[in-house]
């Protein structure tokens, strides 16, 4: 359907993309990823055609069409969220359109009371959705999502998934949440120096061959500085040698046209960073009774009844569509709202506070550097860089100015500044919106040793697990306590919603008979897809299994050819590592293959 054919992409002669070649096919689901500024938006922006690449060419297939959503956007006023909808269609079956327009826009959090009000009412973040909503009821060939869960709550990401599962496009897609790409994708393709590596697993499973990888890299790596090394050593030693002059000049030749391996950067995702010990605080940091908030142009309260306890140590998530009072909550618990009933802060509570805005009260004349020197106290001050990089603000980086970094650098920079200052209960409005994986693993890890209390907002159901052993949900206005983590509740939720199932009409005869014919037909579909994806799993397995045996074939001559002085040349030792890591790949992909 689209191919990039020895793609490379310069910015102010700096390379971003090295002579990148895949293929995606119709119906693919694929992620995208790698650290930030790999070049994952420069791709995307290049396949939807925004401009040309610097060499090479892609290919599309005649009559595609694309639906590109990038991060950031410009939007139009003057037409309500009916309207905006509407103005995409081009079905003469205008019921059909409505009827989808309507799963599409609530599936994706908005309520029927919505649809009248005019586009620019909305955040920028539910705007987002009215795009992603647009692009969706297109359907196009081929879809291109750059971060599409920044904005959406659990729910509106669970419906999203299970709607680019079930859809007929091919789907190409940049997130940093692990289990939307995992639930979304089955094919995984990370940038990384300039290159791509393509894996057809899902996430979960490229991070274990990617650690392999970057193990066989480091290993081929330090095999060539150690060959380079014992090369320069007796060049240096014969150079001046007459009777070494030919053996020197051919090991002179032999570096000059070698090929230096590179490894990918370095994973600091391990980084062990810790917060500060907390000082102890009272057994209770928030007691809630009876809160009530009503804002004055709203005609009924956004919380009523909130009553919850939250002890000392506790790890807590706030959860729930957007506009359901998590952030209200969080801001009555910092003393900025004004609200009814008892709200009663703990004995030495120090709160530690990353709101949705903190990135905007930075000091802009601070260097990156200055502001996290600026709050860190002991032994930490020493690793400043090594946290920095952590955060992708190694090198160079780390002598910006705040007023030249972006909005999720922003973001980070603010984060980490949290990470070190003293506190006990720490609250985190939307903590992971602008990080990487890595970063998340980082700031993950220290939250779970933190010895104070978490509160956390989010809707990033990875980052959550194993994080939190209670969920808190916000809707119609109350809160819910669930004992468990995410997926404890995640589960629950499922459970009620087939209880619910319960209390619907009877069916008619009718309905039945209905009901039957048109399982039986699902059913036969099913049976044709089942068929067909075992077939074509069959086909890859023997397709492998043939490469493999190639792959040995070669790797068997090669070695045949090191038995031989003459032949241990580097050009031969690198071909022959070369071989081995492409065998062990896909030895790896063969047991997947076998064990799905």
């Amino acid at each position: 359907m689209l191919s990039l054919e020895h793609v490379s992409q310069e910015f102010s002669s700096r390379p971003v993309l090295d002579d990148v070649s895949f293929l995606i096919n119709r119906k693919e689901r694929v992620a995208l990823v790698g650290r930030n500024g790999a070049g994952k938006t420069t791709l995307l922006r290049l396949i939807a055609g925004e401009f040309q690449p610097t060499a090479g060419r892609i290919v599309r297939e005649s009559g595609i069409t694309i639906g590109y959503l990038p991060q950031v956007m410009l939007h139009r006023d003057g037409l309500t969220l009916r309207e905006e909808m509407m103005s995409i269609c081009h079905d003469e079956d205008q019921a059909r359109f409505v009827a989808e327009m309507d799963r599409t826009i609530i599936g994706l959090g908005f309520e029927r009371k919505d649809f009248d009000r005019q586009c620019s009412e909305f955040s920028g973040g539910w705007r987002m959705r009215i795009e992603l909503a647009k692009i969706l009821l297109q359907h196009p060939d081929l879809l291109l999502l750059d971060e599409p869960t920044n904005h959406l709550d659990i729910e509106s990401i669970q419906w999203l998934e299970e709607f680019l599962t079930q859809s007929q496009s091919a789907v190409l897609l940049v997130s940093h949440d692990r289990a939307f790409l995992d639930h979304a994708t089955n094919r995984t393709i990370e940038i990384t120096l300039g290159r791509i590596y393509d894996y057809k697993v899902p996430y979960s499973r490229f991070v274990t061959l990617r650690q392999e990888r970057h193990e066989q890299q480091v290993r081929a790596y330090q095999n060539q500085q150690k060959m380079i090394e014992e090369t320069e050593s007796f060049i240096e030693r014969f150079r001046y040698k007459a009777t070494k002059a030919v053996q020197v000049q051919s090991r002179i030749k032999q570096l000059n046209k070698l090929e230096r391996l590179e490894v990918d950067i370095e994973d600091t995702s391990r980084l062990n960073l810790r917060f500060p010990p907390a000082p102890r605080s009272g057994d209770y940091p928030v007691i809630i009774d009876g809160l009530e908030k009503t804002y004055p142009q709203a005609d009924h309260p956004v919380l009523h009844d909130v009553t919850l306890t939250i002890k000392r140590g506790e790890k807590v998530a706030f959860v729930g569509k957007n506009g359901e009072g998590k952030t209200t909550l969080v801001r009555c618990i910092m003393g900025q709202l004004d609200y009814l009933g008892t709200l009663k802060i703990g004995h030495n509570v120090r709160i530690g506070y990353f709101a949705q805005n903190q990135a905007s009260l930075l000091d802009e004349n601070l260097t990156v550097f200055e502001t996290i020197d600026y709050v860190a106290t002991g032994d930490i001050r020493t690793r400043i860089r090594d946290i920095l990089g952590a955060f992708m603000f190694g090198g160079e980086a780390s002598e910006k100015k705040v007023k030249v970094l972006s909005g999720g650098e922003r973001s980070r920079l603010a984060m980490i500044r949290l990470l070190l200052e003293p506190c006990n209960l720490l609250i985190l409005d939307e903590p992971t919106n602008h990080l990487d994986m890595s970063s998340k693993d980082v700031l993950k890890a220290a939250l779970k040793d933190f010895n104070g209390t978490v509160i956390c907002v989010s809707h990033d159901r990875d980052f959550l697990d194993g994080l939190v052993e209670k969920v808190y949900e916000f809707a119609a206005g109350t809160v819910k306590e669930y004992l468990g983590n995410i997926y404890d509740f995640l589960r629950h939720k499922k459970i009620s919603n087939l209880q619910e199932l319960e209390y619907r009409n009877t069916p008619t005869a009718t309905d039945t008979a209905n009901t039957a014919k048109s399982a039986s037909k699902a059913d036969y579909e099913q049976q044709k897809a089942h068929a067909a994806a075992r077939r074509k799993k069959e086909k890859q397995i023997a397709d492998t299994e043939a490469q493999i045996a190639q792959l040995e074939e070669e790797q068997k001559q090669i070695e045949q050819q090191l038995t031989l002085t003459e032949n241990q040349t580097p050009e031969n030792f690198q071909l022959y590592e070369h071989i081995k890591r492409q065998i062990e790949q896909k030895m790896y992909e063969w047991e997947i293959l076998n064990d799905n």
